[in-house]
């Protein structure tokens, strides 16, 4: 052979993917890594906004991996396609509305299309058999192997011995004896393995790095396909779901209310987009109003954003409503008591 096998590698940005291609490159096979932006990444979206998440690394998991690795990275945005999975996925939900089992096929898939169209060899991915409930299961394995048109081409260097054996293994482009078995949630073996091969740090698995595992932002996003009738969104509409406290006080609007100055700073890029309100009188949040609101919910929102303002406690708190595309206009407002808040109106 005069020239190493070519695999690339599916690189989320955590530990086992990592040590899946580093398991490759010690046997000597060229790897490339990629990543797939889907807009759902937990990664860098958050953390430089928010005061409380200002200590947390700002890194692209991804893209640190891949540099400790000495690998080159290709980002691939698979927004649009991305969008069937989230919408209709053929095996359903996990326990919010993460699309686990549609998504792991879709990104082999996609890393698939890109392996033919680049001239690499097979596929590697970080899974461990028993690590996720939904994807990662040994009946769910030849699922997304077929589903995926990998077949056979796709190799999981960390659970390799208890699968049947793949293409680069049957041909002898990786040693069988050299891979792993790894099995359950357990992340002693990998860290062990992490140790062996001198990695110190890693990004810490928390269902993923996706905000369709997190309860919360799932319930804020199916509240947004409710409001509209329609599973369709576009990338502002996921994003704005991430930033802000969202309060539902009636069926047809949604105030999205700034929790700090970072948030505000954020918010006020989608001011031509939104009707808004911000307090005159006394410092406060911006709040973007994503539906239609009559004269009484005008006073509403006034005042639910006085209660956020720093004039919480004060008779009356003078606010500014901007509709779409209409002229701004001032009225004062006593803030809603909090009793008058009911968590039924936060998403």
């Amino acid at each position: 052979m005069t020239s190493a096998r070519k695999a690339v590698a599916l690189i989320s940005g955590g530990l086992d993917s990592m040590l899946a291609a580093k398991v490759m490159l010690e046997q000597g096979i060229h790897v490339e890594g990629i990543n797939f932006f889907t807009g759902f990444c937990v990664e860098g979206h958050t953390h430089a906004i928010r005061r409380q998440d200002r200590a947390k690394p700002k890194r692209n998991n991804a893209l640190w991996v891949a540099e400790q690795l000495g690998i080159r990275l290709h980002i691939v945005d698979v927004i649009e396609p991305y969008k069937e999975v989230v919408i209709n996925p053929k095996h359903g939900y996990g326990q919010n509305l993460n699309p686990c089992l549609d998504c792991k096929g879709f990104m082999v898939g996609q890393a698939r299309t890109w392996m033919e169209e680049n001239g690499f060899d097979f596929i590697i991915t970080g899974e461990v058999i028993g690590q996720r409930p939904m994807s990662q299961r040994k009946q769910t394995m030849p699922i997304v192997a077929r589903e995926s048109g990998a077949f056979d081409r796709l190799l999981r260097p960390l659970c390799a011995k208890l699968l049947p054996e793949t293409l680069p293994e049957r041909e002898g482009w990786v040693d069988r004896e050299r891979l792993y078995d790894f099995n359950g949630r357990s992340r002693k073996p990998q860290q062990a393995l992490a140790a062996q091969f001198g990695f110190s740090d890693w990004a810490q698995p928390a269902g993923g790095c996706c905000f369709l595992t997190d309860p919360n932002y799932s319930h804020k996003l199916a509240d947004l396909w409710q409001s509209r009738g329609s599973k369709q969104y576009e990338l502002d509409d996921i994003m704005l779901l991430k930033v802000g406290r969202h309060l539902r006080p009636r069926p047809h609007f949604k105030l999205i209310v700034a929790r700090e100055d970072g948030e505000n700073n954020f918010l006020t890029g989608y001011r031509r987009e939104f009707a808004h309100l911000e307090p005159v009188s006394h410092g406060g949040p911006l709040v973007l109003v994503d539906g239609t609101l009559g004269d009484d919910d005008v006073e509403l929102a006034a005042r639910i954003l006085a209660r956020y303002s720093q004039g919480r406690e004060a008779p009356a708190v003078t606010v500014r409503f901007t509709p779409l595309g209409g002229e701004a206009r001032e009225l004062t407002v006593p803030p809603l008591p909090v009793e008058q808040l009911p968590a039924d109106w936060h998403l």
